[in-house]
């Protein structure tokens, strides 16, 4: 006789309090008695941005494990995963409400996170180490991304790395943003120097902040709602190009996913000047479903 055994899982919309907008997630909170075979062939049946497990820390100092799963591969960091499994250890109470401060374990280590108080609360990130990779030729940016070169800033664009390596790439304004799009042809345009999976953002400064795109069809994901493992980097990249103030804490906001129909608001907070201190991402979460996945037992 088959056994079965049932998976009980949260579906979160991140950087959002719009219900439906933002980037989902299914988070699993009881996921220690899967493997990673099976973990793939959830997060491909869900077929969601990322799925996130939780598991018993094996560091003393966190809260928790998570592994993150896109529809294709496991990643060792991701924002949006960490910021929604967050709220959900929150909401279930397995990291006590009263708790302002904690680690949690992922692939790539231990990723600090703070809470804001509000109604939904405003979790926050500490950005890994950002890495500085090569710069890359603006005119062959914008062939792959379907624009002009006359439609880039005049930076060049560049590889960084906060854990998921990113091409950024800065455009003159929201317009060039949304005409903007990579498939597996541009995308092989920019590979000729890089042997790793990359992923390419692109942004036009705003007011407030940056109005963004991110594109990453070797993870499976065409385009992300919103992109947290991004975003410091795009910080990064604003404040060494002079497109947005260094200045120790300075606040501001990417607007991301809007053109997909699924508006993303992701806050950046800078600690010291030229985020010496830390570059935090936040945002806010609401959950949508509350569900049941039920498994053949092994």
């Amino acid at each position: 006789m088959t056994q079965t055994k049932s998976y009980p899982y949260t579906v979160v919309d991140v950087f959002t309090t719009e219900p439906l907008s933002g980037n989902s997630l299914a988070v699993f909170p009881e996921a220690s008695e899967l493997d990673a075979v099976a973990m793939q062939k959830i997060a491909r049946e869900l077929n969601l941005t990322e799925t996130a497990f939780v598991l018993p820390a094996t560091r003393s100092d966190c809260a928790a494990r998570v592994r993150i799963f896109t529809p294709t591969k496991e990643l060792s960091f991701a924002g949006h995963p960490t910021v929604g499994t967050a709220f959900v250890l929150l909401q279930k109470g397995i990291v006590s409400s009263s708790c302002h401060e904690f680690l949690l374990e992922e692939e790539f280590g231990p990723i600090p996170l703070r809470i804001e108080a509000g109604t939904p609360p405003l979790i926050w990130l500490r950005t890994p180490a950002i890495h500085e990779g090569r710069c890359l030729d603006g005119s062959l940016c914008a062939r792959a991304l379907g624009l002009e070169p006359h439609d880039l800033l005049a930076v060049e664009p560049q590889m960084l790395n906060a854990g998921n390596p990113t091409v950024v790439v800065a455009v003159k304004d929201k317009a060039a943003v949304d005409r903007a799009w990579l498939d597996l042809a541009g995308l092989r345009s920019l590979k000729d120097m890089e042997s790793e999976s990359f992923c390419v953002f692109v942004f036009a400064p705003t007011p407030n902040g940056a109005y963004s795109r991110m594109f990453a069809p070797e993870y499976g994901i065409p385009e992300d709602p919103a992109t947290g493992s991004s975003t410091g980097p795009l910080a990064a990249f604003m404040m060494r190009r002079g497109l947005f103030s260094n200045a120790a804490g300075t606040r501001f906001v990417s607007e991301q996913g809007t053109r997909m129909g699924r508006r993303s608001l992701l806050h950046v907070d800078i600690h010291g000047e030229n985020g010496t201190d830390g570059i935090y991402i936040g945002g806010q979460v609401t959950p949508i479903i509350q569900a049941v996945m039920t498994l053949n037992a092994r």
